[in-house]
């Protein structure tokens, strides 16, 4: 069959980076950031919480092939604003809601084997 071994759609090869940034040369202020060994699991989650920004102008990703674990997002902003800026932003953000969630979950886990104790 045609596809990878699955260790291949998350292990980086040697002296490959995670994410690669360059200008684009297509619109102003804006970039190209190539993320490999992802999918759209990242790629639609960071391009939501990109667009919740306002400065953000234009936010969204493409995977070149269905078989390779690559995407390649490109992200435009206002004049004053740096898109790298804008990308790191909005990774904090999610950090910050994930931590949220383990956080509730985690309570809901404990509630739960507590119950669990008592009967």
């Amino acid at each position: 069959m045609n596809a990878p071994d699955r260790f291949e759609l998350f292990l980086l090869e040697e002296g490959q980076h995670k994410i690669t940034i360059v200008p684009d040369a297509k619109a102003a202020n804006s970039i190209l950031i190539t993320f490999e060994k992802e999918d759209h699991t990242l790629g639609n989650l960071i391009r939501s919480y990109l667009l919740k920004d306002s400065r953000v102008l234009f936010a969204a990703y493409k995977i070149e092939h269905p078989l390779f674990a690559k995407f390649v997002m490109r992200i435009q902003t206002a004049d004053e604003y740096d898109p790298k800026l804008a990308l790191k932003e909005a990774c904090v953000r999610i950090m910050k809601t994930l931590d949220k969630v383990s956080n509730a979950f985690q309570e809901e886990w404990d509630l739960n084997n507590m119950e669990d104790d008592y009967n």
